[in-house]
C-alpha cells in the first residue's frame, strides 16, 4: 500500500541531524495514542517483515522502551529511554540499536494540528557524530520508516484506535 502522504526525510550534509516528516489523516490525540500505547506501537513500528517482540514501553517521563523485530532468524534489537513526554505534543526520548552500542541518538518526536484535522509528524534525531547519522541514514532507516508510517496510516483508519 502507498500512501497519498510523502516521508521526507532530510540529513544535511555535514551536521549530526536527521529530520522525517510525515502527515497523517488522522487528529492529533489518536497520533500520539498510536504512538504510546503499547498494544498500538506493535501494530506499525517498523517494516512489516518483521514481528515486533515488545519487552517494554513505558511512554511517559522516565520511562524506558526495548524491543525485538524479528523474521525468522533475523533479529534487531532496540531500546532506550523517555525523558520527556507531554500528552498529545510531543516526546523525547533515546534510540540506540543493540547491534551497534554506544551509537545512542536523542529523538524528538512532536505533532502538529493541519488545517484538514490531520496531524503532521515531526521527528528530528540528533547523532552523536555526522558518521554515526550517516550509517543511520545508509541502514536503509527511510525505507522502513516509509513503511511504517503505511501501516500507521492503515492503524489510524481502523477501529483500533478510535
Amino acid at each position: 500500500m502507498s500512501s497519498k502522504h510523502p516521508t521526507t526525510v532530510t540529513a544535511p550534509p555535514g551536521t549530526p541531524f536527521i529530520e522525517i516528516v510525515r502527515d497523517v489523516d488522522a487528529p492529533r490525540p489518536l497520533v500520539f495514542r498510536a504512538y504510546t500505547d503499547p498494544a498500538l506501537v506493535t501494530q506499525w513500528l517498523g517494516p512489516r517483515r518483521y514481528e515486533m517482540v515488545l519487552d517494554h514501553w513505558d511512554a511517559r517521563t522516565g520511562g524506558s522502551w526495548a524491543y525485538v523485530h524479528r523474521a525468522g532468524e533475523e533479529e534487531y534489537g532496540f531500546f532506550g529511554a523517555f525523558h520527556s513526554v507531554v500528552p498529545d505534543t510531543s516526546a523525547v526520548q533515546t534510540f540506540e540499536f543493540a547491534g551497534a552500542p554506544g551509537h545512542v541518538s536523542l529523538d524528538t518526536v512532536s505533532f502538529e494540528d493541519l488545517p484538514n484535522g490531520g496531524t503532521r509528524i515531526v521527528t528530528r534525531s540528533v547523532h552523536q557524530s555526522v558518521e554515526a547519522r550517516d550509517a543511520m541514514v545508509g541502514s536503509g532507516m527511510a525505507d522502513g520508516m516509509s513503511e511504517g508510517f503505511e501501516r500507521l496510516d492503515e492503524l489510524l483508519a481502523s477501529d483500533a484506535v478510535a
